[in-house]
């Protein structure tokens, strides 16, 4: 077959397929135009997903005559001072974009600069192009785009729903909008409510208040600043508490010099920093912004520019784990805020303060609270023991309740008033209650205290005077043997005791009297899992947690009052003790002025 040169239209029609691949695609190269442009002020319009009309309006700087006239042809760009694509400090720079468009769809532009009398429009239809003629527009640019793909009809097939369409738009536009909350964006269609995102301030309180715009109020409320700097590199942002968490790693939002991106390293560096809070199964919120200079990342990488390769990727994955570590450790002592509320949105009786107060719709008779609160006043529901403790241990009210001390109510978390289950314990605050569960709040400090003492000088060891003697299947034997050396740091000393057994011979002091048998048969299975290619550091980490888990208080152990207070005054001094080593809130906190509204009383 003889070779040929391809056409003007069919070479714009491959390149479009590069750039173009969906509406969001479009609004994604047109948005980030206008924020070239220096716009103040960005209003996105789509219809039928983006699929029968997409338009921006932007009140940037705009185009003179001349240059309108050279924007639609390919490889033409402002983005560019010389040849250097080492140093790109623009979000476009490919000059592609907007022939691409007009290539496969009916495309029209109107932008007037402050230098010229009035504005200019021109029209690419398929990839011809139109005259120039004048138009009446205030200074900035709009663009709109209509029928796209109508001049490839075989790529309409491979367009979803108008609504998975409009929800892929409405994405491109969050992300774009976290990158510049000094920028004010509207996003409106037939398949949505018109949706603003106000100009901030600049500095930390803005960008959270327009991450709260775009993420939500549980995020503005549960969130913990990010900062940190090293040799050029600066990370900035927030990041949910671990007890906020999600079912994907959709929430997760990353920014190299505003560019948003989906780049592995980074999201990479986000779970190993979240590797001691959260089970394999949840994933963070968080917006981190990276910024570095333009020489350090190459961003010409990918022709979407979703991808960008750094000159020295270990150090901005460093920098982001040890910034992430260390603001998550200044908080980890919260408890996401959500918890208190799904706590009160399951006792609040709706029904009854729709109807008026009735005996038949009484708690005890499942007429109005949630599951939780029927569950706990059914009858044969189990009694709710309220720390009865002999009066020279602590001084008991008459209702049964510990009588709490005046001091330990200052306290973050209070002072012990009483344990329901013999699971959870309930302590007063100033301003209202806080519930802990006991086992996964001893947990917590018991991790914290193995990761603290094999950090200092190593843990220490308590001699069984009869070893555990643990039968498992010999495979089981092998990994557990091969990892000896790896469990002994931890103060777990194993043997091999025949064919299908191992003998624990010495166990962690920290941990006191333990099920033995059981946290080797868990470790076993623990193992059984591991990726080889997983650090050291993680795997350890593994170990502790699980021997944490055998080190704490059970649930269904009655406790004292002084011992409950004990707890609570170890928690609150113990990192990240808002939640459990697997991810589960170690409390809920319940403010006064909430359980008044249970109630009617404001």
């Amino acid at each position: 077959m003889p070779v040929r040169q391809l056409s003007e239209t069919t070479v714009n029609r491959i390149a479009a397929g590069e750039v173009v691949e969906r509406p969001a695609s479009v609004v994604k190269e047109l948005v980030e135009n206008a924020l070239d442009a220096g716009a103040s002020r960005i209003d996105v319009l789509t219809d039928g997903g983006g699929r029968r009309l997409i338009r921006v309006t932007d009140d940037g700087e705009g185009m003179t005559r001349a240059d309108l006239a050279l924007a639609v042809d390919r490889h033409a760009t402002s983005k560019l001072t010389d040849d250097d694509l080492v140093a790109i400090s623009t979000l476009g720079f490919r000059g592609e974009a907007l022939p691409s468009i007009g290539a496969v769809a009916r495309l029209s532009i109107a932008t007037r600069h402050r230098s010229e009398p009035h504005a200019w429009a021109i029209e690419v239809d398929a990839g011809v192009k139109s005259a120039l003629k004048p138009a009446a527009l205030g200074q900035g640019t709009r663009v709109e785009v209509r029928d796209l793909f109508y001049a490839t009809p075989a790529r309409l097939k491979f367009l979803k729903l108008d609504r998975t369409e409009a929800e892929a738009v409405r994405e491109v536009v969050r992300r774009l909008a976290m990158s510049r909350p000094d920028v004010a964006f509207t996003l409106a269609g037939e398949e949505r409510a018109p949706v603003t995102s106000a100009a901030t301030l600049p500095g930390a309180t803005g960008r959270l208040a327009r991450l709260g715009d775009v993420l939500g109020a549980d995020f503005r409320a549960n969130a913990v600043e990010i900062a940190a700097d090293r040799e050029g590199v600066a990370i900035q942002g927030f990041a949910a508490l671990p007890t906020l968490t999600r079912a994907n790693a959709l929430g997760q939002y990353l920014f190299v010099n505003g560019r948003p991106v989906r780049d592995k390293i980074l999201l990479g560096a986000v779970r190993a920093a979240y590797a001691d809070y959260l089970p394999r199964d949840r994933h963070p919120l968080v917006a981190l912004f990276v910024e570095l200079s333009a020489r350090e990342v190459d961003v010409n990488v990918h022709p979407a520019k979703a991808e960008v390769r750094f000159r020295n990727a270990g150090l901005v994955r460093a920098l982001i784990v040890h910034a992430l570590k260390t603001a998550l450790a200044r908080d980890g002592a919260r408890a996401a805020t959500t918890g208190g509320n799904a706590t009160i949105a399951a006792f609040r009786p709706a029904a009854t303060m729709r109807r008026g107060w009735d005996w038949r719709h009484s708690p005890a008779r499942g007429g109005g609270f949630g599951e939780a609160a029927q569950a706990a006043f059914a009858v044969g529901a189990p009694a709710v023991d309220l720390a009865a403790a002999p009066e020279a241990e602590a001084a008991v009210g008459a209702a049964g309740f510990a009588e709490p001390v005046a001091d330990a109510l200052d306290h973050p978390l209070g002072a012990a008033r009483a344990q329901v289950h013999e699971t959870y314990i309930v302590a007063q605050t100033r301003d209202g209650l806080v519930i802990v569960d006991q086992h996964a709040a001893h947990e917590r400090i018991v991790y914290e205290k193995l990761k603290a003492a094999i950090a200092k000088s190593g843990v220490a060891r308590q001699i069984l005077l009869i070893p555990d003697i643990v039968e498992l299947d010999e495979a089981d034997v092998e990994r557990l043997l091969t990892h000896a050396k790896e469990l002994a740091s931890y103060g777990l000393m194993l043997e091999s005791f025949g064919p299908g057994a191992v003998a624990l011979r010495e166990t962690p002091s920290l941990l006191g009297e333990i099920d033995g048998v059981g946290l080797v048969r868990d470790l076993a299975e623990h193992i059984d899992e591991w990726d080889e290619t997983l650090p050291l550091e993680r795997r350890l980490m593994h170990v502790a947690a699980t021997m944490a888990c055998y080190g704490s208080v059970r649930a269904g152990r009655r406790l004292k009052p002084q011992e409950m207070n004990a707890l609570l005054r170890e928690m609150e001094v113990t990192p990240n003790s808002g939640q459990c080593n697997h991810g589960r809130p170690t409390y809920v906190e319940l403010k006064l002025t909430d359980i008044e509204r249970l109630f009617g009383r404001r």
